[in-house]
């Protein structure tokens, strides 16, 4: 009997620690990504001329687009949630490190943190 306790607590001491894994790998999912934030109808570069990056970028989404950060390296182009738009237009044009849960398949980004990168 006193043998069948202590296999019990050992299987509960277990599934106490496998329920702490969830936290941990969300924090894990997150990817810091270095780009440029752009807008989403110019995308990679910005091909209409309007200006430098930033003013190009700016006048894009003034005009109705979405920032996004474009990964030149990896030629691939993220849209940024919702909440990251407002803190997206101080870098406007600019080459950042965005962190966040990254969805590959729709190439976007739910945004923690974004930070100005040389």
């Amino acid at each position: 009997m006193k043998r069948l306790s202590v296999v019990f607590a050992l299987v509960l001491l277990v599934v106490a620690s496998a329920l702490q894994v969830p936290a941990s790998a969300r924090e894990k999912g997150e990817k810091t990504i270095v780009g440029f934030i752009g807008d989403s109808q110019c995308g990679l570069n910005h091909p209409m001329k309007m200006g430098d990056a930033k003013a190009c970028t700016l006048k894009c989404v003034d005009g109705g687009g979405k920032f996004i950060l474009a990964d030149r390296d990896h030629k691939i182009v993220y849209s940024l949630d919702d909440a990251a738009q407002s803190k997206a237009r101080e870098f406007a044009g600019q080459k950042v490190k965005v962190t966040g849960r990254v969805d590959k398949k729709a190439r976007s980004i739910q945004v923690t943190k974004i930070e100005a990168t040389t």
